[in-house]
């Protein structure tokens, strides 16, 4: 990612100038909370991906850097909604908001941060801009409550699975670099190509991040391994080793993900038939399917310095399973 952190680094300067303004408030743990998980996100990848559309597109004005600040702060405000909702106990290699400040805190901070949004994007003018990003607000609160309703369901389909993770990860990555494009008045079909390269990088994101939960390190994903396993969430690289192992292990996958009695070694076992039935390799492999396929969506771009650096950006993605 070199590249497009050398070219964007003025723009992601001035990005995270905003946020800290627009983070500030008299009510002290709003801006302590909040500061808490922002500080801890070091590439922004949403709100780069922002600033590479616009500029891929010619931008040439800072349009673009108050959405670019309004999608981190729609990102956090979904982290740390999500964490409460997960029980989750690291975000960002740090211990989670809601085990400092409470519940309670962490989810009025949440909403805080999306009103913040909206007023950064009501500011930068564009009113489709505030139409893509309102939509994808919508887009991953539906994908979040989909998910909750069929958490710890062993008959998820791979099809149901996709759409839970092209509208709670996908969707805002699809309308940040389509908002960006949108900033530096591009053609229709300039904000389609940005668009889909967007939603294939954010899915290729997801999946990847789906399988390092049974095969990376705390360090490398930002919370502790098997905390999909341990929460009873159904990702594909779970739908896959059920499926390959069903009559064998499915008193197995019932107790620790229907019923989530685990025991010592469970994850590990989990872990081992993933192996096995290959369902990590498989999920790999889409992955790099949907990274290739965000590549080639703006492959007709030309020249454009800002085109090899975002298709850098695909790879890193996928790369991240190193």
């Amino acid at each position: 990612m070199d590249l497009l952190l050398k070219l964007a680094g003025p723009d992601m300067r001035a990005v995270d100038g905003l946020i800290r303004l627009h983070m500030d408030s008299p009510v002290p743990v709003i801006p302590a909370l909040a500061d808490h998980l922002i500080a801890g996100s070091a590439k922004r990848l949403r709100p780069l991906l922002t600033i590479a559309a616009a500029r891929l597109c010619g931008a040439r004005d800072d349009a673009c850097l108050k959405l670019a600040a309004a999608v981190e702060f729609i990102h956090t405000a979904t982290l740390l909604h999500d964490d409460v909702v997960d029980s989750s106990q690291l975000r960002r290699g740090r211990v989670a908001a809601h085990l400092i400040w409470g519940a309670p805190a962490s989810v009025l901070v949440g909403d805080f941060l999306f009103a913040r949004a909206f007023e950064l994007m009501v500011d930068a003018g564009s009113m489709s801009a505030l139409e893509i990003l309102a939509r994808a607000s919508r887009v991953i609160s539906e994908g979040e409550v989909l998910q909750l309703t069929r958490s710890h369901d062993l008959d998820l389909s791979q099809e149901v699975y996709l759409e839970i993770i092209k509208a709670k990860t996908a969707e805002l990555f699809a309308a940040a670099a389509e908002a960006g494009a949108v900033s530096a008045g591009a053609s229709p079909e300039q904000r389609r190509a940005l668009r889909k390269f967007g939603q294939d990088l954010g899915l290729a994101f997801q999946l990847i991040d789906d399988a390092l939960d049974y095969s990376g390190e705390a360090k490398t994903l930002g919370k502790n391994p098997g905390d999909d396993f341990r929460e009873g969430k159904v990702t594909l690289p779970l739908l896959l080793a059920m499926s390959r192992t069903a009559s064998s292990e499915r008193d197995f996958w019932v107790r620790t993900i229907d019923r989530r009695e685990q025991a010592d070694g469970d994850l590990e076992r989990a872990c081992e038939l993933m192996r096995e039935t290959r369902a990590l390799d498989e999920t790999l492999a889409l992955a790099v399917r949907y990274a290739e396929s965000a590549k080639a969506a703006i492959a007709d771009f030309g020249s454009n310095p800002w085109r090899p650096a975002m298709q850098d950006l695909a790879d890193f993605a996928v790369m991240r399973r190193a």
